[in-house]
């Protein structure tokens, strides 16, 4: 509201940020009891009375551009859920900032195409059982066009800009190993999790094994 000459309905301001109609009513009630200068009217919409500024966030230039620029990156390369929450994260930086560096963003050089990517279907569901520490199955083809099952402890996943892979702990092996999303054939989640070890997980990998980590205690 605040980047706006004119009023914006509950129904456009939900699908900006990806919220129910009924979220909207409640949280400018909300603002409204808070003392900020909202004016309603059925069939118009809401708008920010004039004169109002909310407390702009202290960026600078080059850090407006670099939270952008991830955010395209985030909506392009991962999956559908991560991508919405980085649209309304976008929207809120958006609604912060003031006419003359909205001015500046809207000439910002990087351009990120959200290209439809086989992967994408996986994204969500591997990064789910990383955080939940579940265990998963996997039909996988290597680079010589060998099919193998593997029952994975799902570690981590790394962006190489082209591909993204999963670090995991392959039971089969008994050993880390790297698969590429591209490479999955088929993926599922098993009832079982995996324990926290110290010796089987992303920052050890990183920090022990091939030496890149920020030497961070491993969580």
């Amino acid at each position: 509201m605040q980047g706006r000459r004119t009023a914006i309905t509950a129904q456009a301001l939900s699908e900006n940020l990806g919220v129910a109609v009924r979220t909207v009513y409640r949280d400018v009630q909300a603002l409204v009891l808070a003392g900020v200068p909202i004016d309603g009217e059925a069939g118009v919409g809401y708008r920010l009375r004039s004169g109002f500024d909310l407390p702009p966030l202290m960026f600078k230039q080059e850090e407006i551009t670099a939270l952008l620029v991830g955010s395209r990156m985030v909506r392009a390369w991962t999956d559908p859920e991560l991508a919405r929450a980085a649209k309304q994260a976008e929207a809120k930086i958006l609604s912060v900032l003031t006419p003359e560096m909205l001015n500046t963003v809207s000439g910002m050089p990087y351009r990120i195409p959200e290209f439809e990517r086989v992967e994408k279907g996986i994204h969500g569901l591997l990064r789910k059982a990383c955080e939940a520490r579940q265990k998963i199955l996997i039909r996988y083809l290597d680079m010589g066009g060998q099919e193998s099952e593997r029952t994975l402890w799902p570690l981590g996943m790394v962006g190489w800009g082209d591909h993204w892979t999963l670090l995991a702990w392959c039971e089969m092996r008994n050993a880390y190993r790297n698969f590429r999303f591209d490479r999955i054939k088929q993926v599922g989640t098993l009832p079982a999790h995996y324990p926290f070890h110290p010796a089987r997980n992303l920052a050890h990998y990183l920090n022990e094994e091939i030496g890149i980590g920020d030497k961070q205690k491993p969580g």
